[in-house]
């Protein structure tokens, strides 16, 4: 899932030639493929839930730290297939006649898997959902012009899971009679898609078992040298947030005020790992520009621009300018590549329905490697067509979802009324196709930038009295649709080029997805019971609930109540966000590629610099890796990532128990200058 977001989700695109994309799989010629039931097993469905609450763990992790997640995928097809393998061998020695493990499984465990932690993210529990939280509404300060005690909702197991069943199932109905359209008539890439069918075809061949089997060795390498390395250093983090390796100086004092230090997090290591060059470094940049020149430059300004008494954490003074300058970028950013998406996708469909006229009705093949692959293509298309999913089906499953949402959602947020839910549910579709279609051509998946709309519009609709709860919570509607429908398609991508079943994907997103409305819930309740999140001097700042929260305010009162020069600056570097893009997108690749992404470079700009450092890092050992051995990079990078992420991960789970029974770290390491 490769996402610009509220938080946001970065994925390398797949740079493949169309001969590649296409290329036979290497199977049995009289292997038979399962039904779609068969490929939906007890099993994979257990292997599913338990992997969907460790990626759920530290999608949560990522989302109340930093706001960056990388795709995961990866490193869920590869642990998917660990299980079932390790499962299967154990059986097989004890005695027992065991179901062989196909593509097919090993697909629909990845789809159950990626629909589960996909709501962890899309879900807002680290963005929309604590905006309306009280820790939020007291951070803004209650004295800020359009911040009201009334448009506070606190966070609650039975309301957050009945929310996500009501909104998240919308997505997946919308766009399924599309699916033949969009995979086969239209050939969309869905380069993420395309890589992990790739990937778990490579899992079913005899040289890509033992490779997988090499890559899960290596992933548990990892995972237990950083599941070691997180418990070794939770010994010396103290009481408080200001002790331990994440507080280490490893640059200086000075530095270390303005956030730049090495952490040692493996999992901000193995985002670097996983995330492109250009984005690691585009985080970095970001950070030098932010808090290595602007919130100097400002500071020196107290008293002038902005009081020089306030807290640190006052909207009217510096904090004000930090929040703001990265809502801009954001936007700036999310707009570029929407009207860019838009345009690509109109364009593109209007050259597919003008040379449909025109195409050949038979199509001579001249060799033997163009038969097979015509071959291929042909019993690709017939499973993918064979089960099919009726429109009527779709169509009323839609409407039905929508008029229990619409009946719903008024009652878990009052200011958003019905017929804005209905309307909402009535545009929805065509902004999900847009949206599935440009992550087809461009592997952007723009959710958050169609859920911002929607606050925004919804905010000003409703006004002063219940804007901003009926902004936000538009804006987890809106997010839930077009996230859920664009993720279906790249499964239907997924499962054409591992030859499973269009209905076998279609049961399994919608079993992950009901995993993920009770998962994710739950896992984020663990994070909020055990410890302090949205403190901004705290490890699980969860920045981008303030920034939410600031944009539906904005969407209420405008912008007369920012700083001195506040808006200003935000225009320019608005103005930047676009500049930078289209540079991007008008010079020639050799050039482009080293131009920064905005998106990224504003992350760094609220949270801090110290994660920049540790995403760097693990882009230089990529780097480094790269040049001793690009083979060796390729096909065990990913593993290397995953384990280090999944081991700081599984960490989460005793140190959060700990937490809950005031059990602390006996030892608090401190840096600070000698006397």
């Amino acid at each position: 899932m490769g996402t610009e977001g509220a938080s946001v989700e970065i994925s390398e695109p797949l740079l493949v030639s169309e001969t590649q994309k296409i290329r036979p799989v290497e199977e049995e010629p009289e292997q038979q493929i399962p039904e779609w039931k068969d490929q939906i097993t007890i099993r994979g469905l257990a292997v599913s839930a338990l992997l969907g609450t460790l990626f759920c763990i530290i999608t949560h992790k990522l989302n109340l730290t930093v706001g960056i997640i990388p795709s995961l995928n990866v490193g869920a097809g590869l642990l998917g297939f660990f299980c079932v393998k390790s499962w299967t061998g154990f059986l097989s020695k004890l005695g027992f006649q065991v179901k062989p493990f196909t593509r097919q499984e090993n697909t629909v465990i990845q789809t159950c898997v990626v629909a589960c932690y996909g709501l962890a993210f899309s879900g807002g529990f680290g963005s929309y959902l604590i905006a309306l939280d009280e820790r939020t509404y007291e951070l803004i300060g209650a004295d800020y012009p359009g911040n009201r005690i009334e448009d506070v909702k606190k966070p609650g197991l039975g309301w957050m899971i009945g929310f996500l069943f009501v909104v998240s199932f919308l997505g997946l109905f919308s766009l399924v009679p599309l699916r033949k359209v969009m995979v086969m008539d239209y050939k969309l890439t869905y380069p993420s898609g395309t890589a992990t069918a790739m990937l778990i075809n490579s899992f079913h061949t005899k040289t890509g078992a033992e490779l997988a089997g090499n890559q899960v060795r290596c992933l548990g390498k990892y995972l237990s040298i950083s599941l070691v390395w997180s418990c070794f250093k939770w010994f010396f983090s103290g009481i408080g947030n200001s002790c331990g390796f994440d507080n280490f100086p490893t640059l200086g004092l000075t530095l270390f005020k303005n956030t730049f230090y090495f952490d040692f997090s493996p999992t901000y290591i193995g985002c670097g790992l996983i995330c492109p060059h250009i984005v690691n470094c585009s985080v970095l940049l970001g950070a030098i520009i932010s808090w290595g020149f602007l919130w100097p430059f400002i500071s020196q300004h107290a008293g002038d621009w902005y009081p020089a008494d306030l807290g640190s954490n006052d909207f009217k003074g510096l904090y004000g300018y930090k929040v703001f300058i990265a809502i801009a970028l954001i936007l700036g950013d999310g707009i570029y590549n929407l009207i860019k998406i838009i345009a690509i996708t109109v364009k593109e469909v209007c050259n597919k329905s003008t040379k449909q006229s025109n195409l050949p009705v038979t199509t001579e093949v001249l060799d033997g490697e163009s038969s097979k692959l015509l071959m291929e293509q042909k019993r690709r298309d017939e499973i993918f067509l064979k089960d099919r999913i009726p429109f009527w089906f779709a169509a009323a499953g839609y409407v039905g979802l929508a008029a229990i949402s619409t009946a719903t959602i008024p009652v878990i947020f009052p200011p958003l009324k019905w017929y804005l839910v209905l309307s909402s549910y009535i545009v929805a579709p065509a902004l999900a196709f847009c949206n599935s279609y440009g992550t087809g051509l461009t592997d952007w998946n723009l959710t958050s930038t169609y859920g911002k709309i929607g606050l925004f519009v919804m905010a000003s609709l409703v006004g002063t009295n219940g804007g901003v709860v009926a902004g936000i919570a538009a804006c987890g509607v809106m997010m839930s649709i077009v996230s859920t429908a664009a993720d279906l398609m790249q499964d239907f991508k997924t499962g054409y080029l591992t030859l499973s079943s269009a209905k076998s994907m279609f049961v399994s997103q919608i079993v992950g997805t009901a995993m993920g409305c009770i998962i994710a819930p739950l896992t984020f309740w663990l994070f909020w019971t055990a410890f302090d999140i949205g403190s901004p001097d705290g490890p699980y700042k969860a920045p981008y609930a303030v920034i939410f929260r600031e944009m539906a305010i904005l969407g209420v009162q405008g912008f007369s109540e920012l700083p001195k020069h506040c808006m200003a600056l935000c225009c320019g570097f608005f103005v930047a966000a676009l500049v930078i893009n289209l540079l991007r997108d008008m010079t020639p690749e050799k050039i482009s590629q080293y131009i920064p992404i905005p998106m990224a470079m504003a992350v760094p700009f609220y949270i801090g610099a110290y994660f920049a450092i540790d995403m760097f890092v693990g882009t230089v050992i990529l780097f480094v890796w790269e040049r001793i051995s690009r083979k060796d990079a390729e096909n065990y990078g990913g593993a290397v990532a995953s384990g280090l992420m999944c081991g700081d991960g599984i960490w989460t789970i005793p140190s959060a128990i700990l937490s809950i029974m005031r059990i602390n770290p006996p030892i608090c390491m401190y840096f600070g200058p000698s006397l």
